[in-house]
């Protein structure tokens, strides 16, 4: 296993795709640390964690808030010693035409989706930069390089994240970390619950096939980048 005794942090690990992430980085013998906003889901996926024989922490934090992001990564690094892999994955999104969206709700997807991956980068550099390595993988969505209707706030805040990646990769490659974006097309998550009985869903993706990409993508060796990685359903319907 080329994860084994790695250390990563998870961001949305409660359910979904940070989820399926958890468990298969637990599988590839990865120790993790697991963020989100309920601590009663977290902990429930850190017992299946650790039934793999891996070790988990679990911080219930809003990843938009600048202290509980400081807080949460300095916890990982004192339980763990080290951060190898940070998987920016929380995520929001209100799906209402412009003129219906709130001001509250903007600030909360853009909170969410793009600075929360901002403030846990900016954390885990100084140990990677540090030490020379270290893995980041954004995940964003094939909305980041298109659009929809009803969904600005959703898709500005994923176009963000795609402009943060780009920039970010420029500023670290060079120092050793390896830095991707991960585009999932419509996946059947509590995300998309509201969609619950649409025929459509026989043909989305699954969490666990997005959890695939984001091991190859960290298992890949540091000659070797893979930086962009597009996961389609076979039937993509919107």
């Amino acid at each position: 296993m080329k994860l084994k005794n790695k250390t990563a942090i998870v961001t949305g690990a409660g359910r979904g795709i940070g989820e399926a992430i958890a468990f298969a980085f637990a599988r590839e013998g990865v120790d993790l640390f697991l963020v989100g906003r309920t601590r009663s889901d977290l902990e429930r996926v850190a017992e299946v964690v650790e039934r793999e024989g891996r070790r988990c922490k679990v911080f219930a934090a809003d990843v938009s808030d600048e202290g509980e992001v400081k807080a949460a990564v300095q916890a990982a690094v004192d339980a763990f010693g080290k951060v190898d892999i940070l998987v920016n994955n929380a995520g929001v999104g209100t799906f209402k035409s412009i003129r219906e969206t709130s001001i509250e709700e903007w600030n909360r997807i853009l909170g969410v989706n793009l600075t929360g991956a901002f403030l846990f980068t900016r954390e885990v550099l100084a140990s990677m930069t540090e030490r020379g390595q270290g893995q980041i993988i954004n995940i964003s969505s094939d909305v980041g390089t298109r659009t929809i209707p009803r969904a600005s706030a959703y898709c500005a805040s994923k176009y963000g994240l795609e402009g943060f990646t780009g920039v970010l990769t420029k500023e670290v490659r060079k120092l050793g970390i390896k830095v991707g974006v991960i585009r999932p097309g419509m996946t059947d998550t509590f995300f998309n619950e509201t969609k619950q009985g649409d025929p459509a869903k026989e043909g989305w993706l699954k969490a666990e096939d997005v959890a695939e990409a984001a091991v190859y993508m960290a298992a890949a060796p540091r000659h070797a980048l893979v930086d962009e990685i597009m996961v389609h359903p076979v039937i993509q319907e919107y």
